[in-house]
C-alpha cells in the first residue's frame, strides 16, 4: 500500500471552502443502498429517504432476473433480503451455486422472472443491529433499475434538483456466462434517462476489471474500480487488490477508470486496539493519477465504528459517525458511501 491524502467531489454544494479533494470541492455523499440504516436496503423507500436527507448520489447494486431485467439487490442470492424462503410455491427453486469461487445456497434472482420477483417483499438484512428497520419487513417490493431512475426523474421534476445514481454491477462475469450481461441493459437505461456521459451525475462501479474495461470502450460515463482489503478481482486470476494499489497498479486503473472505491481501512486503518490510525497515503497516490477516491462503508452503529468513535459497548447504539467521517474528509477523500446519509451530509458541511 501507499501513503497519505487528497480528493474530489462532483455535485455536493455543502460548502464554499477549499477542500483537500481532487477538485477542491466538498466530497460527495453516496447513499449506500439508499438510507439503509433506516429502511430495508435497496427499496424505493430507502432511496427516497436518502434523497430527502440530501444525498448527492444513491447506490443500487444490480443483478439480473431470468428474463434479463436489472433489479436492485445486494446479492443475487435473496434469502437474506426477501421473504422468498416463506413462499411455498418457490420451495423447489432453492439450490446451491458457486459464484466467484464461493459456494452459496439459497434462491437466486437469475432463476426468477421479474413478475415472480415482484411477488416477494423485502426484509431487513441486519435485524440484530437494526431492529427498528425490521418493522418495515414485508412492505416493499424489489425495485427494478428503471424504477429507481424514474424515482430520480420525479424528484428532479418536483424539486429542480438532480440527484445522481451510482450503480454497481454485481458478479458481471458470472451473469455474462449465463447469457445475462449487465452492459447492454445498463447503458440503454442510463441513456434513456439522460445519464450518458462524464458530465452527468452517474458513476458505474465494479469489483471486477474486465467489466470496467469493456464499459470504458462503450461509454463516456465515469467508472470506479472497487477494491477490498483482501483478495482480488474475481475475473483476474492471480491478481490481488494489494497489487492493484501499488504505484503501477493505480497507473493501470487510471487507463480505464476515473475513480477508486476502496474499503475505508485502505484509506485510514485501525491500530491494534481499534483506534483510527494515520492515513495510509492511498488518497494522495490516487490523486496523482487523476483518480477520485470514494471509500466504503460508513455506518453509525458502534459495531462498525473505530474504538475512538464508539459511544459505548452496545453494538446496536449509534456512535460518533460524523467524527469518523470528518477524519476521512481531512485525509482528502472525494466522496464516501454511507448507510446514514443525513449524518454524512452533516459531517461534510
Amino acid at each position: 500500500m501507499l501513503a497519505a491524502c487528497g480528493v474530489q467531489a462532483e455535485s455536493g454544494a455543502h460548502s464554499e471552502r477549499q477542500m483537500a479533494t481532487l477538485s477542491g470541492e466538498p466530497p460527495i455523499i453516496i447513499a449506500h443502498r439508499g438510507a439503509s440504516g433506516e429502511r430495508p436496503e435497496h427499496t424505493l423507500a430507502s432511496y427516497a429517504l436518502a434523497i430527502e436527507q440530501g444525498a448527492d448520489f444513491i447506490e443500487p447494486d444490480l443483478v439480473l432476473t431470468k428474463d434479463g431485467v436489472l433489479v436492485a439487490r445486494h446479492e443475487n442470492e435473496i434469502s437474506e433480503t426477501t421473504d422468498v424462503a416463506d413462499k411455498t410455491e418457490f420451495a423447489d427453486r432453492k439450490t446451491v451455486k458457486t459464484i466467484d469461487g464461493q459456494r452459496h445456497e439459497g434462491w437466486f434472482t437469475e432463476d426468477f422472472t421479474l413478475a415472480e420477483l415482484k411477488t416477494l417483499r423485502a426484509k431487513e438484512r441486519l435485524p440484530q443491529l437494526r431492529a427498528a428497520n425490521a418493522k418495515y419487513d414485508g412492505q416493499f417490493e424489489i425495485p427494478t433499475f428503471e424504477e429507481i431512475l424514474q424515482l430520480l426523474q420525479r424528484h428532479e421534476k418536483q424539486h429542480g434538483k438532480r440527484v445522481g445514481v451510482y450503480p454497481e454491477t454485481k458478479h458481471p462475469s458470472y451473469f455474462k456466462a449465463l447469457g445475462l450481461a449487465h452492459d447492454e441493459p445498463l447503458l440503454k437505461l442510463l441513456n434513456k434517462y439522460g445519464l450518458a456521459d462524464k458530465d452527468d451525475p452517474v458513476f458505474i462501479q465494479s469489483f471486477e476489471v474486465g467489466n470496467l474495461k469493456a464499459l470504458h470502450e462503450k461509454t463516456g460515463i465515469r467508472l470506479v474500480q472497487l477494491v477490498a482489503s483482501q483478495g482480488g478481482p474475481p475475473d483476474q486470476e492471480g491478481l490481488t487488490y494489494e497489487t492493484m494499489l501499488t504505484a503501477d497498479g493505480l497507473t493501470e486503473i487510471a487507463t480505464y477508470a476515473q475513480g477508486l472505491g476502496p474499503s475505508k481501512d485502505l484509506v485510514i486503518g485501525r491500530n491494534l486496539v481499534g483506534l483510527l490510525d494515520t492515513p495510509t497515503g492511498l488518497v494522495e497516490e490516487a490523486h496523482k493519477r487523476g483518480l477520485v477516491v470514494h471509500p466504503w462503508t460508513f455506518r453509525r452503529e458502534n459495531y462498525f465504528l473505530p474504538t475512538d468513535f464508539k459511544s459505548g459497548i452496545d453494538p446496536r447504539e449509534p456512535g460518533d459517525l460524523q467524527g469518523e467521517i470528518r477524519a476521512y474528509i481531512a485525509a482528502g477523500i472525494d466522496g464516501l458511501f454511507s448507510d446514514n446519509p443525513a449524518q454524512a451530509v452533516s459531517a461534510a458541511e
